[in-house]
């Protein structure tokens, strides 16, 4: 059985294996290595999130992720008395909610490579943009995320990533070191384009290849065909079936 790396975060996790995907990417680099395992759910704050780690995540598990990345944070940045306020999480709780997920993720695993990934910048006029494609008039006129409150977002879970000794990724100020960022890495300023998709890829795939999780250190689950013998296959597969 092939090892698993779960993919745990909103809709930018949920829209990962579209094409040029960051979580597609990763499949592809970890072919015959490891699955990837998307748990995406569009829409999700952190709050909402902790009721599904025993589902996702249960402590008697026998074969837990040997990594898991945990991408929150852009609705829990959506601002109380907007629009999306429904998703607002404080940002205390946030962070609260950030390390109950990792305890629990280091109780279902000791050994689980865990990486936190900050919410994405935010593009206010994209936001408007997209509402009005959708709303026309009955659009919003101010936005219902902005770029300075997620960066508080952003710093607050590179700051849990730090006090629990686990890896991180912050994509918030990444993105931002490109000119012109703002519809080179968003569709809609807030979600990503195939760039910014690249840019997700490139960061994580980092990290992993940084600790002990590099794919071209990993074997294969079984045997690559050069490796076996048409005149007599099963040797090829005693090791690793029989």
């Amino acid at each position: 059985m092939r090892p698993q790396i779960v993919l745990f975060g909103d809709s930018i996790t949920d829209q990962s294996f579209r094409y040029g995907g960051w979580g597609a990417s990763l499949t592809d680099a970890y072919s015959r290595k490891a699955d990837i395992v998307v748990r995406g759910y569009g829409g999700y704050n952190t709050r909402w999130a902790l009721f599904l780690l025993n589902h996702i995540f249960p402590l008697d598990s026998t074969t837990p992720p040997i990594a898991t990345t945990v991408f929150y944070g852009a609705n829990d940045a959506a601002l109380s008395g907007r629009t999306s306020e429904r998703q607002h999480v404080p940002l205390e709780e946030y962070k609260e909610n950030l390390r109950k997920i990792v305890h629990h993720l280091k109780e279902c695993s000791p050994t689980m490579l865990i990486v936190l990934i900050t919410p994405p910048p935010v593009d206010e006029e994209g936001r408007l943009e997209y509402a009005k494609s959708l709303y026309g008039e009955k659009a919003m006129k101010i936005p219902e995320r902005t770029n300075e409150v997620t960066r508080t977002y952003a710093n607050g879970c590179v700051e849990v990533a730090k006090e629990l000794g686990v890896a991180s990724v912050n994509i918030w100020s990444k993105m931002q070191e490109t000119q012109g960022w703002q519809k080179k890495f968003l569709s809609d300023g807030l979600h990503l384009t195939g760039d910014g998709n690249r840019v997700v890829y490139e960061e994580v795939i980092k990290v992993f290849n940084g600790a002990w999780l590099s794919a071209s250190e990993m074997p294969l689950d079984f045997p690559h065909h050069s490796q076996i013998d048409p005149h007599n296959p099963e040797k090829a597969f005693q090791q690793r079936c029989l």
